[in-house]
């Protein structure tokens, strides 16, 4: 017999049951201790590495749209490079345009400059005060118009009559009503990004469903809570959608502005610039402009996808097979 059949013998007596003085020596639990004694914490799930799989799919899945983005921006760059070398004349004129290497040398000589960051400070603080005037009241406005026939009715006319007018022809009338300069041309902002956002909201609170207003009121449910909880998430798209409207515009009749009747902002340095001739920093300024404008335009839809998780969530679910 072998010296493991035989130390297994001994530890096991005749009768079959095992030998309990023979367990500590072993380094075995007994089965009492077993049940006694607690239960494992679950391994944590690899939260790392799920949120990088994640991040590699999404960038897999927008990197064609950087992709082509990309090429577009670099195609116009090298067109604009090879118009102004070669002082391109065919009824377009590029021989008093600056070559991109000059609007370059340009942005590192203004960067030094505390001027051209104060004008574009000064754009900021505009637009933000404006469009934020506009985004509150055009939005309340707008909830009341659509939802409301008689609130429809008296003010709707009213606001029809004035969308038409470009935001520009109000410079001198602004002039005239404001005390201030800046209060005028923070107006003109606000008229710009106005309407938009308050067609958009109308739009959007008349094309709620009804089933959902008439089950809200079924349960229930006040006025102010089928505003809040129903009619504004219904519309929150549309809303969104004339806020990105609406900073665009705005931004057109801020420029504007600034080149009429302001003393400071990117549209008076780019206006400036053409008055002095001074051709780099009139590219600049219009780079500027559609930087600044690109910016806030993205900080809308950020806002926006944060604001409305369901829209993510239904496009995702949508495109799995």
């Amino acid at each position: 017999m072998s010296t493991a059949t035989q130390r297994l013998f001994h530890e096991v007596p005749e009768h079959g049951e095992p030998d309990e003085s023979a367990a500590p020596t072993r380094g075995l639990a007994r089965p009492e201790e077993v049940l006694r004694a607690p239960l494992p914490p679950p391994a944590p799930p690899p939260l790392a590495a799920g949120t990088a799989e994640r991040a590699w799919q999404a960038l897999r899945q927008h990197a064609p749209a950087y992709l082509m983005g990309t090429c577009s921006l670099l195609g116009i760059v090298l067109f604009w490079h090879l118009a102004t070398t070669y002082r391109l004349d065919f009824y377009i004129r590029f021989a008093n345009i600056p070559t991109p290497l000059e609007v370059l040398s340009k942005v590192v000589e203004v960067n030094g400059s505390p001027k051209f960051i104060k004008n574009v400070g000064m754009s900021l603080r505009r637009i933000f005060i404006g469009f934020a005037i506009a985004t509150v009241l055009g939005v309340a406005l707008g909830m009341l118009i659509g939802r409301y026939r008689l609130t429809r009715g008296f003010l709707f006319p009213a606001m029809e009559v004035f969308r038409p007018i470009p935001a520009i022809a109000w410079v001198p009338i602004s002039i005239m009503l404001w005390p201030d300069n800046e209060v005028s041309i923070v107006f003109i902002t606000f008229i710009g990004a106005f309407f938009p956002i308050l067609l958009n909201t109308v739009s959007g609170v008349q094309a709620v469903d009804g089933v959902l207003l008439r089950a809200s009121q079924c349960l229930g449910a006040r006025e102010r809570q089928i505003m809040w909880y129903v009619v504004l998430p219904g519309a929150a798209p549309q809303i969104f959608t004339g806020l990105a409207v609406g900073m665009g515009v705005a931004w057109v009749s801020l420029i504007a502005a600034e080149m009429i009747s302001g003393q400071f902002g990117i549209g008076y340095f780019t206006w400036e610039a053409y008055s002095l001739i001074s051709y780099p920093e009139i590219v600049l300024g219009m780079i500027t402009i559609g930087v600044l404008g690109l910016m806030c335009s993205g900080l809308i839809r950020f806002i926006g996808k944060a604001m409305m998780p369901w829209l993510t969530y239904g496009a995702r679910a949508g495109s799995n097979p």
